[in-house]
């Protein structure tokens, strides 16, 4: 069975996320959805122009919602990134624009049946990744957000650094909010099968410190290139991959937690289905504190996000 993949908004982040399902053979058919009519169509023939140096084809097709009543993921890649040009590193910045873009992709998803999975990396995702399923009205476990899958990684390169190791040796999650008010679980990070703590104690490392880098590195990239693009395009394929391969595999999502109420990030397996079982962690008291803080944080921006597209109307 083919497989089809969309991706919405063709922006740097948008358009690395479509090239490395292009270069990777990953899709058979990709959907590319942009406003900005001429930057689309070009991005479509120049991946056609890549194709006879690639090992895979893939068909391209251009702002057609239509196609996407049969795809499989439709990954949300829009945004305005000039807005996350602020002195509070705020990704919240995003958030009156993003709401009404939203809106208008969910509302066209809902019209013409699509019933897959949704993947967001639209900032801020945890109440973007809300937003569709709200709007949508699909199942909880189908709406899903990158959202600390790439800010683990950052926690990983940031350790590995410090070890001299490869961050595949590093092992752990970052939870909560992707934003400023998500934290390293340091209960749960491993190194080559020690945990950090013994670690650290060992090499001298400053675990604040190492926090703080694994949540201020995107801004670290942001400030110097205005965009951020490799990271969380890679944290968004890996993510769609798992779903299109059913690989079930454990990952640090922004999924919808009951017991919270909210979208978070939250380890989960992923798979065909979406979300298909959640984890539990044996989190310590400070953390779950921690955790807390964030998904009230992540409720109320939601409430009044959907107060303010009330007003909208």
């Amino acid at each position: 069975m083919a497989r089809k993949v969309a991706v919405v908004g063709m922006g740097n982040v948008g358009a690395t996320v479509a090239h490395y399902l292009v270069a990777g053979g990953f899709t058979d058919d990709l959907v590319l959805i942009d406003p900005r009519e001429e930057k689309v169509v070009a991005d479509a023939v120049d991946f056609e122009d890549a194709m006879a140096n690639l090992e895979y084809h893939t068909n391209i097709f251009v702002n057609d919602y239509e196609a996407l009543a049969d795809a499989d993921v439709v990954v949300s890649a829009l945004g305005n990134i000039k807005l996350q040009d602020n002195p509070d590193d705020d990704r919240f910045a995003e958030l009156p624009y993003t709401r009404v873009q939203v809106k208008k992709v969910a509302t066209k998803l809902k019209e013409v049946g699509f019933n897959g999975i949704i993947v967001a990396i639209t900032n801020p995702v945890d109440v973007i990744t809300s937003l569709y399923q709200e709007i949508t009205g699909l199942p909880k476990n189908h709406v899903i957000g990158t959202g600390t899958l790439l800010d683990s990684a950052r926690m990983k390169r940031a350790v590995a650094k410090k070890l001299n190791l490869d961050p595949r040796s590093v092992a752990g999650y970052n939870l909560g909010e992707h934003g400023n008010s998500q934290f390293t679980a340091w209960s749960t990070v491993r190194v080559l099968g020690k945990p950090i703590e013994q670690i650290a104690d060992q090499k001298g490392l400053d675990l604040v410190d190492l926090d703080k880098a694994a949540r201020e590195g995107g801004f670290i990239v942001f400030r110097g290139k205005k965009y951020t693009s490799y990271g969380v395009a890679t944290a968004a394929v890996r993510l769609v991959n798992t779903i299109l391969s059913n690989a079930l595999t454990e990952l640090p999502v922004s999924n919808y937690r009951e017991e919270y109420g909210v979208y978070l990030s939250y380890p989960a397996v992923v798979g065909r289905d979406g979300i298909v079982e959640q984890c539990q962690l044996d989190l310590t008291a400070e953390e779950l504190q921690k955790l807390q803080v964030s998904a009230d944080f992540i409720k109320q921006k939601f409430a009044e996000s959907l107060e303010a597209a009330d007003q909208e109307d």
